[in-house]
């Protein structure tokens, strides 16, 4: 370790050990990479996302509040609804029409149920192939969830939920433009094969269960959006930095933390997942035609090669936008550009620069290859260089 880098961390251990901590101060610091030594990048994310207060006095009890508070929605959400179904049939007599699974009460408890079943799916199936070059995300958690393992719990559980679960007539994956990718009955009976991964002990749980978890009980709170494909690449990353933190305490917890810190997060970025909002000014169309509108002002002979080529912006910027460029590169470089994209005021304007950044990088080969080409470079994109992605954007906001 350099003495540059061990002076590095030192300016954030002063300025984190503040009784209260200057917003400002973190921001220039977390612009240009958290280390991670400490669990620094960690405690930083928490702050910078909104979560954890700037007076540390509060941290404590806030914590407590906050942690004991998604216990509760896990008791709610996942063993309550699980107890019941796992009840049914046991005892028949006190089974009401309103508690029937057959209720055609749109607003029954079962066919939520059902509808739920349906979210579940769909993010089972997104959360098992999260980071497949990696081995992590299969692997048990060091703290599975004692309330979620609890033998006192006789309850369905997500995992057993969606074994369960095959709709008869067809499988539907939402995505979001709504329901599509209708498949054949004959594939819902077998979802997974059981060689697909490797059954864990009784007793503990795979990273991407906790992934899947949180996931779900962020669509039963946010209904109106509820899960759409994609935010499970926004989830993993910042679930992965907590979890990975090498303080004991904090790890303990990173199921809660996630779950606060994403929800906190896209409630800056879930309009760019809502459908009838994109062509609204905060919608996605918006801020794909942005990077456009950039370029056109940095670099207009690029501008008008793509225009040329009608390469529209949507072919490529749109998971670019919508998922913070975690498609875009390995695990370590998304987590060391969200470190910058979080620390600016304006972070969602900064991703924005960033994409004008990486058409500018590679602006010699767009111009010289054909639109077969340039698609091709666009949807994977060459550089892997996050520093000189970074460096460049920076550039380009201090001459906007």
């Amino acid at each position: 370790m350099s003495t540059a880098y061990r002076n590095r961390i030192q300016e954030f251990k002063a300025a984190l050990s503040e009784k209260h901590i200057n917003l400002e101060t973190l921001r220039e610091l977390c612009f240009n990479g958290i280390p991670f030594e400490g669990g620094i990048r960690a405690l930083c994310w928490k702050i910078l996302l909104n979560y954890l207060p700037l007076d540390q006095t509060l941290w404590e009890s806030f914590l407590k509040k906050q942690r004991d508070l998604y216990s509760q929605f896990l008791k709610e959400m996942i063993i309550q609804p699980g107890i019941a179904k796992a009840n049914l049939g046991l005892s028949r007599e006190d089974v009401t029409m309103e508690d029937h699974p057959l209720n055609p009460n749109p607003d029954s408890r079962w066919n939520t149920y059902f509808k739920d079943n349906e979210i579940l799916l769909q993010i089972d199936k997104d959360v098992r192939r999260l980071y497949p070059d990696m081995a992590f995300f299969q692997r048990p958690t060091e703290y599975p969830s004692q309330l979620i393992l609890d033998p006192q719990n006789d309850y369905e559980t997500l995992r057993r939920r969606v074994e369960q679960t095959t709709l008869k007539a067809q499988t539907v994956n939402r995505n979001r433009s709504g329901v599509t990718n209708v498949s054949s009955p004959g594939k819902a009976l077998n979802l997974y094969p059981s060689n697909e991964y490797e059954v864990l002990p009784s007793g503990s749980e795979a990273h991407w269960e906790v992934v899947e978890r949180i996931l779900f009980i962020y669509a039963k709170l946010n209904p109106g959006i509820a899960y759409v494909q994609g935010m499970n690449e926004i989830v993993g990353p910042i679930y992965y930095t907590f979890v990975t933190d090498p303080n004991t305490e904090w790890k303990e917890h990173a199921e809660a933390d996630t779950f606060f810190c994403f929800t906190n997060l896209m409630s800056e970025n879930r309009d760019n997942f809502i459908k009838s909002l994109d062509d609204s000014q905060c919608g996605i169309t918006y801020k794909m035609e942005s990077v456009y509108s950039m370029l056109r002002d940095k670099d207009p002979q690029l501008f008008l090669k793509l225009e040329e080529q009608n390469i529209k912006p949507q072919y490529f910027t749109f998971r670019w936008l919508t998922l913070l460029l975690s498609q875009e590169f390995l695990l370590p470089d998304v987590i060391r550009i969200w470190d910058t994209l979080f620390s600016d005021k304006d972070r969602f304007h900064f991703l924005i620069l960033v994409c004008c950044a990486m058409l500018m990088l590679i602006r010699s080969d767009l111009l010289a290859g054909d639109f077969t080409v340039n698609m091709r470079l666009l949807q994977d994109y060459p550089i892997s260089d996050v520093h000189t992605i970074l460096t460049k954007a920076k550039e380009l906001q201090d001459t906007s």
